[in-house]
C-alpha cells in the first residue's frame, strides 16, 4: 500500500480556498490513502463556541464531505481529514475517513488539548479499525498521541495502520510515535500543519514535520517545519502482524495483564 501526507497552511475560516489548494496538492499524489490534518479546512484558533458552530458540519451531508468523496473517487484512493462536526446538539473534532464506494467512517477526538475544551464536547465514539485494501487502518487526532492507551487499543483491534491528523503546537509528538510505533509493531502517518494562526488571545505556531513511520519506528518520511508539501511511502501491512521481537519475546504473547487492572486513582481494582 502506498500512503501519503499533505501538510499545509490552512487560512481560518476560507473553507473553499483551503480545500482548492489541499486539492491541488493531492493532484500529485499517486497514494492509495492520503491523511490530512485536523481541523484541515476550517482552520484551527477558534474564538468561541459560536464561531465553531458555525464552521461546523454534519454527516454526511457537509460541503467538506461532498468535495473529499468527489476528490476520493477521482484520484481512487482512501481520504483521511479533519473537520468541525455538529451532531445533535453537540460539536465534535472529528475526522473522516472517506474511500470510493464505501461508507464514511467517523472518529471524534477523545482527549482535547487546552482550549477545545470550551470549543467542542470530548468524543464518545469508541475506537474503530476499518478494512481498507487489504490494511486495517484505525484513526485518531492531535492530542490523542500522549495517551498510550490509544494506539495500544486500536493496535490490539487488529490495527496495522494509524491515521493522525494533527495540529500540533508541542515539540513532543513526532517523536512520541515513533515509541508508539515500536511499542506496538504498527505503521503510523501522522499529518500536520505548518504556520501562524493568531485570533483574538489565542496565538498557534504549528510544528510541521509530519511524518510516516514504519512499525520499528524508522521515519520513512519527514517533513520540514514550515514548508507545505506532501510525503509519500510504500508499505507493507502484513508486516505488522509480526509482534515477536526475539526467539523469547512477543509483544503480545508477553503482556500481563492481570496486573495492568487499574483504577482511575491509580490503585489497584479488586
Amino acid at each position: 500500500m502506498r500512503v501519503a501526507f499533505v501538510q499545509f497552511d490552512p487560512q481560518f475560516g476560507q473553507i473553499s480556498d483551503n480545500i482548492e489548494k489541499a486539492t491541488s496538492m493531492m493532484a500529485s499524489i499517486d497514494a492509495d490513502l492520503i491523511v490530512l490534518p485536523e481541523l484541515s479546512f476550517s482552520g484551527y484558533a477558534f474564538t468561541s463556541r459560536n464561531e465553531t458552530a458555525s464552521l461546523a458540519e454534519s454527516v454526511p451531508d457537509g460541503f467538506t464531505m461532498k468535495r473529499m468523496r468527489e476528490l476520493s473517487a477521482r484520484l481512487d484512493c482512501g481520504i483521511v481529514y479533519g473537520f468541525p462536526e455538529t451532531h445533535k446538539g453537540s460539536l465534535y473534532n472529528s475526522c473522516a475517513f472517506v474511500s470510493p464506494g464505501s461508507e464514511i467512517e467517523i472518529y471524534r477526538k477523545l482527549h482535547l488539548y487546552y482550549y477545545e475544551k470550551e470549543w467542542f464536547d470530548s468524543g464518545d465514539k469508541m475506537l474503530n479499525v476499518i478494512e481498507f485494501r487489504g490494511c486495517r487502518v484505525g484513526m485518531m487526532i492531535c492530542y490523542d498521541w500522549i495517551y498510550p492507551e490509544v494506539a495500544r487499543t486500536l493496535a490490539l483491534r487488529g490495527a496495522q495502520l494509524i491515521c493522525h491528523p494533527a495540529n500540533l503546537v508541542m515539540p513532543y509528538c513526532q517523536s512520541s510515535m515513533i515509541t508508539r510505533c515500536l511499542e506496538n509493531r504498527i505503521f503510523a502517518v501522522t499529518a500536520n500543519r505548518t504556520g501562524h494562526e493568531v485570533r483574538g488571545d489565542f496565538d498557534f505556531e504549528f510544528t510541521g514535520e509530519s511524518q510516516i513511520l514504519s512499525t520499528e519506528g524508522e521515519i520513512l518520511y519527514r517533513a520540514s517545519k514550515d514548508k507545505e508539501e506532501c510525503g509519500v511511502a510504500d508499505i507493507d501491512s502484513r508486516v505488522s502482524e509480526n509482534k515477536v521481537i526475539n526467539e523469547k519475546n512477543d509483544l503480545w504473547k508477553d503482556r500481563r495483564t492481570e496486573f495492568y487492572g487499574m483504577g482511575t486513582d491509580g490503585e489497584e481494582k479488586s
